[in-house]
């Protein structure tokens, strides 16, 4: 997991390039939770800035953490007045400043589980709220995911990042992290919520994607374009992506 987090600055423009941005609904939606505006926040694991711009341009002030200097290079290029970026992973940011907001984007999976929780607790004013955020990107046609997945099976059977809860999904009020936010003695009122949203790319820009995706990355890279060789052979020239936002809120006691 290490390796696999650490992998995205090798592709950091291609990262900016292809990766989809977040809809500006993400910060009406935690505003809304919050029943205030937000004025502070702190972002885990920010990437290339993606939903940092969603934050900024809504006038909240952001801390934007990223561990990987190249991919903070990239948001460094296109950084709002209101952001203050910083390199480091979020074990090893100090505790002597809290936030109104603390969210992670498609990236809290990358953090270290120990611990996780009492640390995020002293990032979050009290009443606060803490906010993560998934978007698994994936094909809508079932028949083209199928069939994706089949083209890549001989190099790669499973291009996903495994949940942190291994429990069975019957056996789960809600999926990760909200099972271990409800569970955690600092956090309140949590919620899971879904933003729904498709999108239409090229299934050239949709293989560009792909390349971002840390189990492609660690491919060997003639089995990496060998892979993307038979996905594209399958796919049509224009494909419908189901890239639905799933959002876990919760409120710091």
């Amino acid at each position: 997991m290490v390796e696999r987090a650490l992998s995205f600055g090798t592709v950091a423009e291609t990262y900016e390039r292809f990766r989809p941005g977040y809809p500006a609904e993400l910060l009406e939606l935690v505003s809304a939770y919050a029943g205030r505006p937000i004025r502070t926040a702190l972002e885990i694991g920010a990437g290339t800035g993606k939903a940092t711009r969603v934050f900024a341009q809504g006038g909240v002030a952001v801390t934007a953490t990223e561990p990987d200097g190249a991919m903070l290079a990239e948001l460094r290029k296109q950084l709002p007045a209101s952001v203050t970026a910083v390199e480091a992973a979020f074990e090893d940011l100090p505790l002597d400043t809290s936030y109104e907001l603390v969210y992670s984007a498609a990236a809290l999976h990358w953090t270290k589980p120990e611990g996780r929780w009492a640390r995020m607790a002293a990032l979050v004013q009290a009443g606060g709220v803490f906010a993560s955020f998934a978007v698994p990107i994936q094909l809508a046609d079932p028949d083209l995911k199928e069939a994706a997945r089949a083209a890549r099976a001989p190099y790669l059977e499973y291009d996903g990042v495994p949940s942190p809860d291994d429990r069975p999904p019957a056996d789960r009020p809600m999926d990760w992290p909200g099972t271990e936010l409800q569970e955690s003695e600092w956090f309140t009122d949590v919620r899971q919520l879904v933003v729904e949203r498709r999108l239409t790319m090229s299934a050239h820009e949709y293989v560009g994607h792909l390349s971002t995706v840390s189990a492609y990355v660690l491919l060997e890279p003639a089995d990496r374009d060998e892979v993307f060789r038979r996905i594209l052979e399958v796919l049509p020239e224009t494909v419908e992506i189901n890239a639905e936002v799933t959002a876990h809120l919760a409120r710091r006691r």
